[in-house]
Order: structure tokens, then C-alpha cells, then sequence
């Protein structure tokens, strides 16, 4: 049985090649300022994450052989099925949430059931494995592991959507891997539509019909933007899967998929604090790499009028050589004008009084002119040239004019 969701493997190959350039271009962006914002947000993410860990090793109850030895026998069980080799700590936690988790820190992973989860399928234990498997798959396939990085390309229109929900059709797959019946499965999926107990009396062939309904233009494009499959979709990929049948769900509106493309991914089913999030972090993203891209564009500006009046002090080296006096203007070095003007990069080069090169960068807040310098100085070795702003902010200049 293959274990992966045929969607899975290509679209993280997109979202790794997107990611990475994205991470990339900000750290050059950012002349490396970017890895100290990342490092406070890790710290940030650790306190934060650390609450509900503490919680869980304080208020849960750790699964063990000598606590829920049934539950443990099945954590171990899936672990062998699955090929994962280190058993990840388990919890039963009492919460109001119908599901189970799988969450990682410092290093050390964590599959966490809900009581609920467990009491509901007391008279079918066996439907505990598909729970256990869904999320030991996220552990074996590293969900966890690449979500940080994987964040750049998760908020892009569709692809971070598909991704998720490939990775949830995934791990469906690992939790038809570790139940033995397909009875099993299907009372897992229908615990999660139908409740702690009316899962027992679920028409389980009348919900997959209700699969047929999802080709509409609201609930194709509801599914394209979020996180999970339909339910009733995932319940038929996991039975289809049991007994070795492959299956076609009904394709998507057409015009869904197009206006998909402009809503990006704000996180599992959407809401106004999933885009505050967002906006926050292309906020905090922009704080950084705006002025940081600002500094890169002013530098690159002054070291091309350095280059530029390096080659005019080359020229007039060799004008005094020839004539033993300052030349006038660049007029009398061969240049067309009397100033040498790029206008691309929004500065002018011209001979200044008293021998020296100036460049003209342009004026301040102040309306008052800055200029980069390289001005001939005698001393007791001969002509040497020097290089200075004057009204300028040093960190803007080249090196050798600090």
C-alpha cells in the first residue's frame, strides 16, 4: 500500500524550490538581519508552544504499559506499521475537541487522543487506530519538521492549501494502514461527522453520496481555500483505499479554481484572525526588508558614482602627467559635457574646486546637497587621493570612503 497521497510529493517539491528562494532572496535582502528576526520569533514561538506542553505533561495522562496499556499497545503497533522507529511521547488529555493532534518540541514528537475520541469509540477500540495512524503519519512524513520553512509558499493562493490537504489525505492513509477492518475506519471518519454517539447509526452510504454535491461553486471554492478535505471525501479515499479500489471525486467549478487564485491561505477554514495573522506577518516581513532593501538600493547608488569617479581620477592622473595643471572641466579630459550624469541611479559627476571629484547624490530631508568626495591631498610621498561624503549617512558610502 502506498502510503503517500499521489498530490503530496509534487506539490512539496513546489512549495520547498518557492520557499527557498523566498528565504533566500530575504536573507540577501536583509544583509543576514532576517536570521536575528528569526531567532526572536523561534524563542516567541518556543515560550508560547512550551504552555501547552507544560500543560499536557501536568494535566494529561501519559500512555504507557502501565497506563492504558491497550492505548500503548496500539501507539507501538502503529509505530511498527508505519516504519517509525522512535515512539513519539502519547497523551490522553480531556478537552473539548473530537480528534486527535500531533505536535513536536524541542526536537521530541507528541501524539496527543482526546478523551472525547477515546469514550466515543469505547464499543469499537479498533476505530482508535485510524486516529493513532493519521497522526503518526504527520510525524513519519515530517509534517511538523518543514512547516516553518514551508510557511513562505503555505500562504500562496491554492498551493498552500493543496499541500495541507494532500498531507491530510496522506495521513488518512497511514490510519487505513494501522486499522484492521474497514468497519474501523468508517467508524473513525464517522465519529468526527456525526458525534460521540450518533456516529452508530450513520448511513455511511448515504454520506458518501453526499460527496457528489461538493462539484458546486461554493463548496469547490470553500475546499480550495482551506486546510481539510470534505469529510465526506476523505471517508470515501479511506474506504476506497481498504478495499484496494481507486476513486474519482467529482471535479471542481471551473470558475472556483479561478478565483482561488487571488485568496491566499490564512490557515484551516479561514476566519478574521488567521488574516490578522497574516497581515501581521507580511507586516513584520515588510518592516524588515523594505528599509533593508532601501540601504541595499543606496549603496549599490554611491559605489557606482565611486566607480564613476574613480575612472575620472584615472583621466586626471594622467591630464597632470601631460600638463602639470588641473583640468577645467571634463571637457579637457575628453568627456562630451562638462558633467557626467546617470540617470538611472539619480546622481551627477563633475571636477570640483580646489582638486577633487565630486559626485552629486542628491539633496536630504533638508533640501541641502550630499556628495560623495575624492579630493587630491600632497603629502610629503606625493599626490594621494582621499575619499569622504560630505552630508551623506556613512553607512551608504563605500568602504575606502568611511
Amino acid at each position: 500500500m502506498n502510503l503517500v497521497y499521489k498530490n503530496e510529493k509534487p506539490l512539496f517539491a513546489i512549495a520547498v524550490v518557492l520557499s527557498g528562494l523566498f528565504w533566500l532572496g530575504l536573507l540577501i535582502a536583509t544583509f543576514g538581519v532576517l536570521l536575528i528576526y528569526l531567532l526572536l520569533g523561534y524563542l516567541f514561538f518556543l515560550f508560547a508552544h512550551s504552555a501547552f506542553i507544560s500543560h499536557l505533561k501536568g494535566s494529561g495522562v501519559r500512555i504507557s504499559e502501565d497506563q492504558y496499556p491497550d492505548l500503548h499497545a496500539k501507539l507501538v503497533e502503529g509505530c511498527r506499521k508505519v516504519g517509525l522507529k522512535d515512539i513519539p511521547d502519547a497523551y490522553l488529555l480531556r478537552a473539548d475537541f473530537f480528534n486527535a493532534l500531533a505536535t513536536k518540541f524541542r526536537g521530541r514528537h507528541f501524539v496527543v487522543l482526546f478523551t472525547d475520541v477515546v469514550d466515543a469509540l469505547e464499543d469499537q477500540p479498533g476505530a482508535i487506530d485510524f486516529y493513532i495512524g493519521h497522526e503518526l503519519g504527520h510525524i513519519h512524513r515530517k509534517h511538523l519538521t518543514w512547516r516553518t520553512f514551508l510557511a513562505p509558499a503555505s500562504l500562496l493562493p491554492v498551493l498552500g492549501s493543496a499541500l495541507r490537504r494532500a498531507e491530510e489525505y496522506t495521513c488518512d492513509r497511514y490510519g487505513v494502514a494501522c486499522c484492521q477492518s474497514e468497519n474501523d475506519i468508517k467508524a473513525a471518519i464517522a465519529a468526527i461527522a456525526a458525534g460521540d454517539t450518533r456516529w452508530k447509526t450513520l448511513n455511511v452510504t448515504a454520506y458518501l453520496r453526499q460527496a457528489e454535491a461538493s462539484n458546486g461553486f461554493w463548496m469547490s471554492f470553500n475546499e480550495l481555500t482551506a486546510d481539510y478535505p470534505w469529510l465526506t471525501k476523505r471517508m470515501a479515499e479511506a474506504v476506497a483505499l481498504s478495499q484496494g479500489k481507486a476513486i474519482r471525486h467529482p471535479r471542481r467549478h471551473g470558475f472556483a479554481w479561478f478565483l482561488s487564485l487571488f485568496v491566499p491561505r490564512v490557515g484551516a477554514g479561514g476566519g478574521a484572525l488567521s488574516i490578522l495573522i497574516t497581515v501581521a506577518m507580511i507586516g513584520i516581513l515588510a518592516a524588515v526588508a523594505v528599509p533593508a532593501y532601501q540601504d541595499y538600493v543606496e549603496r549599490a547608488r554611491y559605489a557606482s558614482a565611486y566607480a564613476e569617479a574613480q575612472q575620472i581620477q584615472v583621466a586626471v592622473d594622467e591630464y597632470l602627467q601631460s600638463h602639470e595643471q588641473w583640468p577645467s572641466t571634463l571637457q579637457d579630459l575628453g568627456f562630451a559635457e562638462s558633467t557626467v550624469v546617470n540617470v538611472g541611479s539619480h546622481y551627477d559627476v563633475a571636477l570640483l574646486g580646489g582638486g577633487a571629484i565630486g559626485a552629486n547624490m542628491g539633496e536630504d530631508a533638508y533640501g541641502e546637497p550630499r556628495y560623495l568626495v575624492i579630493e587630491a591631498k600632497m603629502t610629503k610621498s606625493g599626490m594621494n587621493w582621499v575619499c569622504y561624503g560630505q552630508n551623506v549617512v556613512e553607512k551608504h558610502l563605500p568602504a575606502a570612503c568611511r
